[in-house]
């Protein structure tokens, strides 16, 4: 799967991205390799090393009683030769079509998963676990922890605490697993093509393609959104413009975990005198989720853990072309939202030329 072309007004502004945006780009390995070749490679290519570490990531659990089940993966994080990150590659749950009728046996290469249903106990023995460690002795410090022992039980293993309440298990990983590989990079501040270009031509070369189910998703620095008409403009732009952003972007409609903005956080931002403190207050009493076109999550926070604005509506993408000529109608367009002028509403133009009403959308209102 490839997303639609880019036009020529996107390939015109290719290498225009002035922002601090860190990428993540969903890709898949093909049958017989994994994540770890690719992180190897993106390594041996700028004299670095790799580090394997674990990712948290969470599923619907299917034991009666238990609604999600946490759990750690195996993750590659890539180092330049001075040890500064180039990249981190882990598992991405949401990318399931490609792997339909996979027969390998689970486990591959001895990896495996260890699962939890309690966030504050995974915390701990991920700081606990050694990813290196075997699956029969991964668990073995959180064992001594509890003053108990790891129970083997035919290919996985289980700590229990004192009264037999279970803590943790480590299974092997699903078959299949190991070739969703969604790539993270830190936050790149120049060079935008040419940094995302040294991690996809190893991608390309070692046969990695885009899953079913791909996006691309943007991390930009949040600190300029904490304001009520910033934040009120974000608002705008991702509740009244969804329709054009789809078609202007070329969104993956087989995309998982994406959804408009709740109808109630629209028409809070529409109340006049309303303070950052006040607006943030109530968006978070809304329940937002980071599962959306846009996660505002961190903008209301209390503590954030990552000061970003993400847009995850970006399909998923091969060329550092493809996602940077999208990235930079992005970036406009959130560059507009920190102008006070309220963003409009979307009128019968933006139906015929999607992309053309969203940068006309981005020089409206400058300078007033």
């Amino acid at each position: 799967m490839r997303p639609a072309p880019l036009t020529t007004r996107q390939e015109a502004t290719i290498n225009t991205l002035t922002s601090r945006i860190g990428f993540e780009i969903e890709l898949l390995a093909p049958a017989g390799s994994d994540r770890q070749t690719l992180a190897d490679a993106v390594a041996a290519r700028g004299g670095g090393r790799v580090h394997r570490s674990f990712h948290t990531d969470s599923e619907p659990s299917p034991v009666p009683g238990v609604g999600v089940f946490r759990h750690l993966s195996p993750a590659f994080d890539v180092v330049d030769g001075a040890g500064a990150p180039v990249a981190r590659l882990v598992d991405d749950i949401t990318l399931v079509s490609d792997l339909t009728g996979t027969t390998a046996r689970p486990g591959h290469s001895g990896w495996y998963r260890v699962l939890c249903d309690e966030p504050r106990l995974l915390r701990l023995i991920e700081r606990c676990a050694d990813p290196y460690a075997a699956l029969a002795d991964v668990l073995a410090p959180v064992a001594e922890l509890f003053g108990t022992q790891v129970e083997l039980r035919g290919g996985s293993a289980r700590v229990n605490d004192a009264t037999g309440a279970t803590v943790a298990v480590v299974m092997p990983l699903p078959a299949g697993r190991e070739r969703p590989c969604e790539v993270i990079t830190p936050p790149i501040t120049t060079d935008h093509g040419r940094r995302l270009d040294e991690l996809l031509t190893p991608a390309r070369d070692l046969g990695f393609t885009v899953p079913a189910e791909a996006a691309v998703h943007l991390h930009l620095d949040g600190a300029s959104f904490r304001r009520s008409p910033a934040f009120a403009n974000l608002v705008r732009l991702f509740g009244h413009w969804r329709e054009p952003l789809w078609e202007a972007l070329g969104t993956n409609a087989a995309c998982r975990r994406l959804a408009p903005l709740p109808g109630e956080l629209v028409r809070l931002v529409e109340r006049e005198d309303q303070s950052w403190a006040e607006l943030r207050a109530a968006a978070r009493g809304l329940g937002l989720t980071k599962y959306a076109d846009v996660n505002l999550t961190q903008l209301v926070a209390a503590s954030p853990v990552r000061d970003t604005v993400e847009v995850r509506l970006l399909p998923g993408a091969l060329d550092a072309s493809d996602i940077v000529g999208r990235a930079v109608l992005v970036e406009r367009l959130l560059l507009r939202c920190l102008d006070d002028t309220p963003i409009p509403r979307p009128d019968g133009a933006a139906a015929h030329d999607p992309e053309e009403a969203l940068l006309a959308l981005t020089t409206a209102g400058a300078g007033r």
